[in-house]
Protein backbone atom coordinates (compact mmCIF):
# COMPACT_ATOMS: atom_id res chain seq x y z
CA UNK A 1 0.00 0.00 0.00
CA UNK A 2 1.34 3.24 -0.96
CA UNK A 3 3.80 2.16 -3.20
CA UNK A 4 4.71 2.62 -7.04
CA UNK A 5 4.96 -0.56 -8.34
CA UNK A 6 7.70 -0.87 -10.73
CA UNK A 7 7.31 -2.29 -14.07
CA UNK A 8 9.95 -5.29 -15.76
CA UNK A 9 11.68 -2.80 -18.25
CA UNK A 10 12.61 -0.46 -15.11
CA UNK A 11 13.39 -2.70 -12.76
CA UNK A 12 15.94 -4.08 -15.42
CA UNK A 13 17.27 -0.58 -16.39
CA UNK A 14 17.81 -0.19 -12.76
CA UNK A 15 19.46 -3.53 -12.32
CA UNK A 16 21.83 -2.43 -15.62
CA UNK A 17 22.54 0.89 -13.73
CA UNK A 18 23.35 0.41 -10.58
CA UNK A 19 25.76 -2.66 -12.16
CA UNK A 20 27.66 -0.47 -14.12
CA UNK A 21 28.31 2.05 -11.42
CA UNK A 22 29.93 -0.82 -9.02
CA UNK A 23 31.30 -1.66 -11.63
CA UNK A 24 32.73 1.70 -12.26
CA UNK A 25 33.98 1.63 -9.20
CA UNK A 26 35.71 -1.66 -9.18
CA UNK A 27 37.26 -0.89 -12.16
CA UNK A 28 38.27 2.88 -11.45
CA UNK A 29 41.47 1.75 -9.61
CA UNK A 30 42.58 -1.51 -9.97
CA UNK A 31 45.83 -1.19 -8.09
CA UNK A 32 43.49 -0.37 -4.80
CA UNK A 33 41.06 -2.31 -5.55
CA UNK A 34 38.22 -0.24 -4.71
CA UNK A 35 34.41 -1.23 -3.13
CA UNK A 36 31.25 0.31 -2.55
CA UNK A 37 31.12 -1.47 0.96
CA UNK A 38 27.23 -0.35 1.61
CA UNK A 39 25.34 -1.73 -1.52
CA UNK A 40 21.56 -1.82 -0.92
CA UNK A 41 18.36 -0.98 -2.28
CA UNK A 42 18.20 2.90 -0.42
CA UNK A 43 21.84 3.59 -1.97
CA UNK A 44 20.08 3.32 -5.62
CA UNK A 45 19.29 6.58 -6.37
CA UNK A 46 17.25 7.34 -9.88
CA UNK A 47 17.39 10.54 -11.92
CA UNK A 48 15.03 11.96 -13.76
CA UNK A 49 15.20 10.01 -16.11
CA UNK A 50 14.84 7.00 -14.43
CA UNK A 51 18.82 5.97 -15.06
CA UNK A 52 19.94 4.62 -11.34
CA UNK A 53 22.83 5.86 -9.48
CA UNK A 54 24.72 4.56 -6.86
CA UNK A 55 25.23 6.44 -3.59
CA UNK A 56 27.13 6.12 -0.35
CA UNK A 57 29.54 5.42 -2.17
CA UNK A 58 33.38 4.82 0.55
CA UNK A 59 31.11 5.34 4.01
CA UNK A 60 32.06 1.95 4.56
CA UNK A 61 35.59 3.33 5.59
CA UNK A 62 34.08 5.31 8.55
CA UNK A 63 32.54 2.01 10.04
CA UNK A 64 34.12 0.63 13.58
CA UNK A 65 35.75 -2.71 12.51
CA UNK A 66 34.48 -5.72 13.07
CA UNK A 67 31.19 -7.47 12.30
CA UNK A 68 29.15 -5.25 10.32
CA UNK A 69 25.89 -6.78 9.76
CA UNK A 70 23.06 -4.41 11.82
CA UNK A 71 24.60 -1.92 8.74
CA UNK A 72 23.79 -3.94 5.91
CA UNK A 73 20.71 -6.09 6.87
CA UNK A 74 20.42 -9.23 4.35
CA UNK A 75 22.61 -7.38 2.03
CA UNK A 76 25.75 -8.68 3.68
CA UNK A 77 28.13 -11.84 1.98
CA UNK A 78 28.39 -14.37 4.97
CA UNK A 79 32.63 -14.03 5.15
CA UNK A 80 31.68 -10.29 5.86
CA UNK A 81 29.33 -10.75 8.44
CA UNK A 82 31.73 -13.02 10.45
CA UNK A 83 35.13 -11.01 9.99
CA UNK A 84 33.94 -7.92 8.81
CA UNK A 85 36.37 -7.42 6.12
CA UNK A 86 34.64 -6.11 3.00
CA UNK A 87 36.08 -7.55 -0.51
CA UNK A 88 34.79 -6.69 -4.20
CA UNK A 89 33.74 -10.24 -4.08
CA UNK A 90 31.81 -9.06 -1.12
CA UNK A 91 30.08 -6.13 -3.34
CA UNK A 92 28.80 -8.62 -5.56
CA UNK A 93 27.14 -10.90 -2.98
CA UNK A 94 25.61 -7.39 -1.91
CA UNK A 95 24.63 -6.53 -5.60
CA UNK A 96 23.03 -10.00 -6.18
CA UNK A 97 20.62 -9.68 -3.05
CA UNK A 98 20.11 -6.03 -4.64
CA UNK A 99 18.86 -8.02 -7.44
CA UNK A 100 16.74 -10.47 -5.78
CA UNK A 101 15.03 -8.17 -3.99
CA UNK A 102 13.89 -6.28 -7.69
CA UNK A 103 13.00 -9.58 -8.56
CA UNK A 104 10.47 -11.05 -5.53
CA UNK A 105 9.47 -7.35 -4.36
CA UNK A 106 10.77 -8.68 -0.69
CA UNK A 107 13.37 -6.83 1.88
CA UNK A 108 16.06 -8.80 2.44
CA UNK A 109 16.65 -9.17 5.51
CA UNK A 110 14.49 -12.03 6.70
CA UNK A 111 11.74 -13.79 4.61
CA UNK A 112 9.50 -15.73 6.22
CA UNK A 113 8.69 -19.41 4.41
CA UNK A 114 6.84 -22.56 5.70
CA UNK A 115 8.47 -24.76 3.29
CA UNK A 116 11.60 -25.19 5.66
CA UNK A 117 9.84 -24.88 8.78
CA UNK A 118 6.61 -23.93 10.69
CA UNK A 119 7.73 -19.95 10.50
CA UNK A 120 10.85 -20.24 9.57
CA UNK A 121 13.37 -17.04 8.69
CA UNK A 122 15.72 -17.09 6.11
CA UNK A 123 17.63 -15.02 4.19
CA UNK A 124 16.52 -14.01 0.77
CA UNK A 125 19.06 -16.32 -1.22
CA UNK A 126 18.83 -19.09 1.12
CA UNK A 127 14.81 -18.63 0.62
CA UNK A 128 15.52 -18.42 -3.41
CA UNK A 129 17.73 -22.07 -3.18
CA UNK A 130 14.88 -23.53 -0.62
CA UNK A 131 11.88 -22.55 -3.49
CA UNK A 132 12.64 -25.89 -6.63
CA UNK A 133 13.09 -24.23 -10.09
CA UNK A 134 9.78 -25.00 -11.17
CA UNK A 135 7.68 -23.01 -8.69
CA UNK A 136 9.71 -19.64 -9.08
CA UNK A 137 7.36 -18.25 -11.60
CA UNK A 138 4.48 -18.93 -8.35
CA UNK A 139 6.52 -18.40 -5.28
CA UNK A 140 9.41 -16.49 -5.98
CA UNK A 141 8.71 -13.54 -8.30
CA UNK A 142 6.76 -10.51 -7.48
CA UNK A 143 3.54 -10.59 -8.38
CA UNK A 144 3.02 -7.29 -9.69
CA UNK A 145 5.96 -8.72 -12.44
CA UNK A 146 3.68 -11.31 -12.92
CA UNK A 147 1.18 -9.32 -15.03
CA UNK A 148 3.65 -8.41 -17.89
CA UNK A 149 3.91 -10.29 -20.88
CA UNK A 150 6.68 -12.46 -22.36
CA UNK A 151 8.68 -11.61 -19.22
CA UNK A 152 9.35 -15.06 -17.09
CA UNK A 153 12.73 -15.49 -19.59
CA UNK A 154 14.29 -12.34 -18.52
CA UNK A 155 13.26 -12.89 -15.39
CA UNK A 156 14.53 -16.20 -14.86
CA UNK A 157 17.68 -15.08 -16.67
CA UNK A 158 18.19 -12.12 -13.78
CA UNK A 159 17.04 -14.14 -10.97
CA UNK A 160 19.97 -16.57 -12.49
CA UNK A 161 22.48 -14.02 -12.53
CA UNK A 162 21.32 -12.75 -9.07
CA UNK A 163 22.04 -16.40 -7.78
CA UNK A 164 25.50 -16.56 -9.63
CA UNK A 165 26.89 -13.13 -7.29
CA UNK A 166 25.51 -14.66 -4.03
CA UNK A 167 27.36 -18.08 -4.59
CA UNK A 168 28.44 -18.98 -0.81
CA UNK A 169 32.14 -18.93 -2.22
CA UNK A 170 33.84 -15.84 -2.72
CA UNK A 171 36.11 -16.54 -5.79
CA UNK A 172 32.79 -18.62 -7.49
CA UNK A 173 31.28 -14.91 -8.15
CA UNK A 174 31.28 -13.35 -11.34
CA UNK A 175 32.87 -9.07 -11.23
CA UNK A 176 31.08 -6.89 -11.36
CA UNK A 177 32.14 -6.24 -15.20
CA UNK A 178 30.66 -9.64 -16.54
CA UNK A 179 27.63 -9.21 -14.16
CA UNK A 180 27.09 -5.91 -16.23
CA UNK A 181 27.29 -7.67 -19.57
CA UNK A 182 25.43 -10.70 -17.98
CA UNK A 183 22.35 -8.39 -17.28
CA UNK A 184 22.69 -6.38 -20.51
CA UNK A 185 22.98 -9.66 -22.80
CA UNK A 186 19.26 -10.09 -21.41
CA UNK A 187 18.07 -7.69 -23.93
CA UNK A 188 20.68 -7.52 -26.31
CA UNK A 189 21.67 -3.79 -25.29
CA UNK A 190 25.36 -3.09 -25.90
CA UNK A 191 26.85 -1.06 -23.08
CA UNK A 192 29.67 1.55 -24.24
CA UNK A 193 32.93 1.04 -23.20
CA UNK A 194 33.08 4.17 -20.84
CA UNK A 195 30.88 2.22 -18.55
CA UNK A 196 33.51 -0.79 -17.93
Amino acid sequence: MGRIPLDWTNRLKIAAGAARGVAFIHNSCKSLRLIHGYIKSTNVQLDKQGNARMSDFGLSVFARPGPVGGRCNGYLAPEASEDGKQTQESDVYSFGVLLLELLTGKFPAKVKTEEVGFGALLDIPMWVRSVPRKRWTLDVFDWDLMRHKDIEEEMVGLLQIAMTCTAAAPDQRPTMTHVVKMIEELRGVEVSPCHH
